[in-house]
């Protein structure tokens, strides 16, 4: 076997896991997320996980094994009930016939998602001084007062956001 080849995960190994872990990791969850629904959901991705390729290669402890994939998962899905519960609060002040139908709310909310990922992966400073240009509308130099950061940090911080929110295959990471 080469260096480069992935081994696939033992299937058996997998099932064994499943049964034995499956109900305690549900309960874990909804415990967590406060519903069975999305307990059983978020269950089901994290041993979508260990499905993949070296998926439970060199685990030992297998319940701290599932609950770290299964942490993040709940990570994620938390931040995303919060920027649609952000965008439908949003689109409940609007009138009713300037709301955007169904099927462009979703496309909006998935791009909402996609960019609050991006913003999460930049420096905390960097984050900030996009959000308070882009949602605050304060200028460049208010920017470097509000941070105590000089004009050209602040300008090197918005061309890296920029970059990694707008172009991100381009983004300099």
């Amino acid at each position: 076997m080469s260096a480069d080849h992935v081994s696939l995960p033992d299937f058996d190994d997998i099932a064994i896991l499943y049964r034995q872990h499956h109900g305690w990791l549900r309960g874990w969850l909804q415990r967590k997320v406060g519903n069975a629904f999305d307990a059983a959901d978020l269950a089901q991705a994290t041993f979508l996980r260990v499905l993949a390729p070296q998926g439970m290669q060199g685990v030992q402890e297998p319940r701290a094994y599932l609950t770290t994939i299964a942490r993040n998962l709940l990570i994620n899905h938390v931040r995303r009930r919060a920027i649609e519960q952000a965008y439908l609060d949003a689109l409940a002040l609007m009138p009713e016939p300037v709301a955007p139908p169904p099927e462009v709310r979703l496309m909006f909310l998935e791009r909402l998602v996609e960019l609050d990922r991006r913003l999460a992966a930049l420096p905390a400073q960097a984050r900030q001084a996009f959000l308070l240009v882009q949602l605050d509308g304060m200028g460049q130099q208010e920017v470097a007062a509000e941070l105590g950061i000089s004009l050209s940090t602040v300008k090197r911080h918005l061309a890296r956001a920029a970059l990694r929110c707008f172009f991100p295959e381009q983004h300099d990471e």
